[in-house]
């Protein structure tokens, strides 16, 4: 089982990786902080894991919250949810909370921790390839509002990430091309020698090979978790990390959240990314059309829905968190492998960009 550390000082946090995670109670009982757990999950994911989730806890005073399943659930209103059942069942600031479950689950889940009288323990059980690989780790959680993607929330670290990958074997494959959209943006962004190892080992990934997942996740959890250590509240290095994502928040929040997945909307963002910084010099014709490639191998969009048009563009990004000072802020590619904040971006070559993709 391999086990990587996101190195934040007295802070310091597990990422544990590997099959049959679940079946191991004292994994689990060994984060907990305190005799109270609430089990946060959705209806999809409590058939398949939750009993086991439960059996750990024998012995601790627990509940399970089971909510809804998809982005268009990741509310407020949710949040309110999460909020209720640790008031109904008298939880003190000593409890924990679980998150078992996607991306979205782990979102909700972490903001509640993070403002439950005040900040309570949490613990990730991703059961996603894009969870695992990404919004599992790093402490990022939040909900979204219907004018932008989350934009109500808080940096809140886990006690531990328990990534368990046998779960992927129950993934939808869309949703699995949909993490992989993460995977490839870590060797976009700074890791050039593996993203010629997802080259070469993507038909494994897409047919699950167990080693190639477990490698691929190792890899980007130890990417992140770099990052993370060096820029915990992105006020720099990490902004990184936001590859792709500006323009697929946008398709999210246009589209209508859940319409299109997140790693979707990522993975199409990342070629318009990849577009924008060969008008601007920093990319040969050739790399971007790797990067489309390499995309639409993993059974990803390349193209934004037809109905965004440029200016629709233009007014959901201007609604980002990158945003600073009325300035748009973008990631893009000085080289494979090499991401660049950009604080500038000639706004010509942006709707250039833009309007070649339709």
């Amino acid at each position: 089982m391999p086990t990587l550390h996101v190195e934040l000082g007295d802070r310091r946090y597990p990422i544990h990786i590997g099959p049959g995670l679940l079946n191991q109670p004292d994994l689990l009982r060994s984060h907990l902080s305190g005799q109270q757990a609430l089990v946060v999950t959705n209806t999809t994911v409590a058939p398949l894991y939750l009993d086991r989730v439960r059996a750990a806890l024998t012995g601790v005073r627990h509940e399970a919250l089971i909510l809804p399943d998809g982005e268009s659930y990741k509310t407020l209103d949710m949040l309110n949810q999460v909020f209720t059942a640790l008031l109904n069942h008298r939880f003190d600031r000593h409890c924990t909370i679980i998150a078992l479950g996607g991306g979205v689950i782990g979102d909700l889940a972490g903001f509640a921790a993070a403002c439950y009288q005040r900040g309570v323990a949490f613990v990730q059980l991703p059961t996603t390839l894009l969870a695992q690989v990404d919004s599992s780790v790093g402490g990022k959680t939040a909900v979204n509002h219907p004018l932008g993607k989350n934009m109500i929330g808080a940096f809140y670290q886990p006690l531990c990430v328990i990534a368990d990958t046998d779960t992927l074997n129950t993934l939808p494959d869309r949703e699995l091309s949909a993490g992989l959209a993460e995977v490839i943006k870590y060797g976009l962004i700074r890791d050039l020698p593996f993203l010629d190892w997802l080259d070469s080992h993507l038909d494994a990934l897409l047919n699950r090979d167990p080693a190639a997942l477990s490698q691929a996740i190792e890899r980007s959890c130890r990417n992140k978790a770099g990052i993370v250590a060096a820029d915990e509240r992105e006020t720099g290095e990490r902004a990184l990390l936001n590859l792709g994502h500006t323009f697929g928040h946008a398709i999210e929040t246009g589209m209508g959240y859940g319409v299109w997945l997140h790693g979707e909307a990522v993975a199409t963002g990342m070629v318009m990314a990849a577009d924008l910084s060969a008008r601007l010099g920093w990319l040969h014709p050739a790399q971007v059309e790797r990067v489309r490639r390499l995309l639409a191998r993993a059974g990803l969009p390349l193209a934004p829905p037809p109905e965004l048009t440029p200016d629709d563009f233009l007014r959901l990004m201007a609604v980002d968190k990158k945003v600073q000072d009325g300035r748009l802020r973008l990631v893009l590619l000085r080289d494979l492998g090499l991401g660049v904040i950009a604080e500038q971006v000639d706004a010509r070559l942006l709707r250039e960009t833009l309007a070649a993709q339709r």
